[in-house]
């Protein structure tokens, strides 16, 4: 398995498994978490920067998200919180472990989805000593606590149990398909999904959960994890085709070293240091990570589908790349994506219509990578399911025969014959030598040497 983190858990190491086992995020560094009174929220509200310097304020003048609903994948959300009186819905436990609206805050991190939430879609709240006054229209943000991206959106909170042993056995393997698949069949246009993995890989189980929101229209936005967090690159499910993935920027606008990481993956780049947002029972925290990024970008989504309801996911997805501010290297680049995000542009500007998403499609990677059948999104996995990485067969042996005994009896006669033939000729030259000795003639003449057997003298007797 693979396990999904927010970012104060441990650096993350591959298992030796093949499957993937998910810590719930190495996207988000909780640094400072501390409950504030709610009578002195105002200073957090003074404290959002990112408001007005990623455009967003500007972009309220077209859109506030009003509509809209946007799937909060976390670890539960804190409905009773003040700043989300009335944006969070009925949600879903796909944990096995939490309430079945979504809305008690379960794993490690149980403050995690309520810090995601507020800033996404956080409505305020008025003041205690502040008496209602009653206005004509819809009431505006109130004055106090935190301000969301787009505060008249509505929050679906659906909890998952990531980065410990889950109380009820369900893992991230089953978790994270099911979640993404309820949000969709429950009206999400938009899905946040602020947690991560250390590695890019994610489980087949996933396959047809993200082919399904990708075929049912919805946006998806997922956190590119913390090189803090032991994210040096871009983890699952911020890898998968189609997905914008967000990466961090310090409070200079520059990548952030620690809270941001980098990959070819990466969308757009949104704040991710000096953040705020609410907790579980009405406090308040400071806080750094693309886990705060990646809501901003969502929060930006949303407010594009309350302006144009018939706009489709991949022209939302390109409306907010192509709006994007370019940032180091030109063009995309694996720190910044397309650029850092600039929300007025996006709900303003003319952007050209795409003919697909220039983040990819999951469809066209299945089609590719697993060869599977697209005519029909696979069921939800009831077990856990194996990587479908490529693997080679087990090497085999050939099984030892034994010698053919016709060729033991070739040999054996080959051997045999050889014999009896040496036998043969020596008898045959016995025989040749004897006749020899007895028949002069057959005896060979000795050759002409020219040398005599004796010396005549000379002297006479």
């Amino acid at each position: 398995m693979q396990i999904l983190t927010t970012a104060t858990a441990p650096p993350l190491r591959r298992a030796g498994s093949a499957l993937l086992s998910l810590v719930l995020a190495a996207c988000c560094l909780s640094s400072g978490l501390f409950t504030a009174p709610a009578a002195q929220a105002d200073e957090w509200r003074d404290k959002q920067y990112w408001l007005a310097e990623s455009g967003i304020t500007e972009a309220w003048e077209v859109s506030k998200g009003a509509g809209v609903k946007v799937a909060v994948i976390d670890s539960g959300v804190d409905a009773s919180h003040p700043d989300l009186k009335g944006a969070v819905a009925r949600g879903y436990d796909a944990s096995g472990s939490g309430q079945p609206d979504g809305q008690k805050s379960v794993g490690v991190k149980p403050e995690h989805g309520t810090l995601v939430a507020t800033m996404l879609a956080g409505r305020g709240h008025q003041p205690a000593s502040a008496s209602p006054t009653p206005t004509p229209g819809p009431p505006g943000p109130a004055p106090d606590g935190i301000i969301g991206v787009a505060p008249e959106a509505q929050i679906l909170p659906v909890s998952t149990w990531l980065g410990s042993t889950n109380p009820s056995g369900k893992s991230d393997q089953d978790q994270i398909p099911e979640a993404v698949r309820w949000a969709v069949d429950n009206g999400a246009k938009v899905i946040n999904i602020s947690l991560g993995s250390t590695t890019p890989e994610w489980p087949q189980s996933w396959d047809a959960a993200f082919l399904y929101a990708e075929q049912k229209d919805v946006v998806i936005v997922a956190a590119a994890g913390n090189r803090v967090g032991g994210n040096m690159q871009v983890g699952a499910p911020a890898t998968i085709p189609g997905v914008l993935t967000v990466a961090g920027l310090d409070r200079k606008g520059v990548a952030s070293v620690d809270a941001s990481s980098q990959g070819i993956s990466i969308g757009v780049a949104a704040p991710a240091e000096n953040l705020l947002g609410g907790l579980p029972g009405g406090g308040y925290a400071e806080w750094a990570g693309t886990s705060g990024s990646a809501p901003i970008v969502a929060g930006v989504a949303a407010l594009i589908r309350s302006k144009w309801p018939a706009m489709s996911a991949e022209q939302v997805v390109n409306r907010i790349v192509t709006t994007a501010k370019d940032a180091g290297a030109p063009g995309k680049d694996p720190l910044y994506g397309f650029g850092v995000l600039n929300a007025e542009a996006a709900l303003k500007d003319n952007v050209p219509e795409v003919t697909a998403n220039p983040l990819g499609s999951i469809a066209e990677w299945i089609r590719v990578h697993r060869r599977g059948n697209l005519a029909t999104p696979a069921p939800l996995p009831t077990t856990d399911v194996p990587s479908a990485t490529p693997t080679l067969p087990e090497a085999t042996v050939p099984a030892a025969e034994a010698p053919s005994q016709r060729d033991t009896a070739v040999g054996a006669a080959v051997v045999i014959g050889f014999g009896v033939l040496f036998i043969a000729i020596i008898a045959a030259a016995a025989i040749q030598l004897r006749r020899a000795a007895g028949n002069p003639a057959l005896v060979p003449e000795e050759p002409e040497t020219g040398a005599i057997d004796s010396v005549d003298s000379g002297r006479k007797t």
